[in-house]
């Protein structure tokens, strides 16, 4: 609760939820309740600016600020000495006032479709003009909309049935997008598999390529090989048959000295076996000839 007094003084203590020393039947006390206060407000049939009677219900919880000297002050004017229910009714009256007037500037259709935005405006404005009694409004919400002319009803049908067209457009749409994604999907499929088999066949024509090359390279380094090989043993053949005539020269030759030394042996023989005596004879012959001179 809020106290307020005087001791000889202008303007009055105030005292938000506190204790103070009265001097009796020199000052007096007043409380004023500073407690949340929930209302329920309530409109009917009111018309809207299309001229349909919709009744409409709001819970609004609103306070007196005992915290803001000016917002205290304006609501000590304005509401010290009566009961919370008589500032509870002021306050319900001035925001019904202010609900009626956004009932009436708003269409039917903008009032069911969009609660947030109503609240949002029910609030701003009676925010504005609450303040200046010093009361604060802590929330507003929307509770209920309803018509005896079933125009919600109708609308709620053409709604209902909008959400449907919605929502069969909206499959529709995703079987679309789901056709579309398999597609795509597939798409990519394939070209990862041709991409695939042309990365493999590119593979497989390198290796081929890098293969006959290599072969080339050993079929020439073996021809190579097998030419040296050959030119090798012609090489070595010659070499041994260059050797083999010398040694057919050698032995010829030691063959013509043999043959050579055979001859002059044979000569020598027959010179001491028959030329020899044949000398000896004619020179003893000639000898015997000239004694007998």
């Amino acid at each position: 609760d809020k106290h307020s007094g005087c001791f000889c003084r202008s303007p009055p203590l105030m005292i938000p939820g506190g204790r103070v020393f009265v001097v009796p039947c020199v000052q007096q006390i007043q409380r004023i309740s500073l407690n949340t206060l929930t209302l329920n407000v309530k409109s009917d049939k009111v018309y809207t600016r299309h001229g349909v009677p919709v009744s409409v219900t709001g819970i609004a919880q609103m306070k007196i600020q005992g915290q803001n000297k000016q917002m205290l002050a304006a609501a000590c004017q304005m509401f010290l000495g009566k009961s919370e229910p008589e500032i509870a009714q002021i306050a319900l009256e001035t925001l019904e006032g202010h609900q009626r007037a956004i009932i009436a500037h708003l269409t039917v259709e903008e009032i069911y479709k969009d609660r947030k935005k109503f609240s949002e405006e029910v609030f701003k404005v009676a925010s504005s003009d609450l303040v200046n009694m010093g009361i604060s409004v802590v929330s507003y919400t929307l509770k209920d909309v309803h018509d005896d002319q079933d125009y919600l009803h109708s609308l709620g049908k053409s709604r209902t049935a909008q959400v449907q067209k919605d929502a069969r457009i909206g499959e529709a749409q995703n079987k679309r997008d789901s056709v579309m994604r398999e597609a795509h999907a597939m798409q990519v499929k394939i070209s990862a598999q041709y991409k695939n088999e042309i990365d493999m066949a590119k593979a497989q024509r390198d290796y081929e390529l890098k293969k006959a090359a290599y072969d080339i390279e050993v079929n020439t380094k073996k021809a190579e090989s097998e030419m040296a090989y050959q030119l090798q043993v012609a090489k070595t053949k010659q070499r041994i048959e260059e050797e083999r005539m010398q040694v057919q020269v050698v032995e010829r030759s030691q063959q013509i000295t043999l043959q050579e030394q055979e001859i002059t042996r044979k000569e020598k023989e027959l010179e001491a076996k028959v030329m020899k005596p044949w000398i000896l004879c004619c020179r003893l012959l000639l000898i015997i000839s000239n004694h007998k001179r």
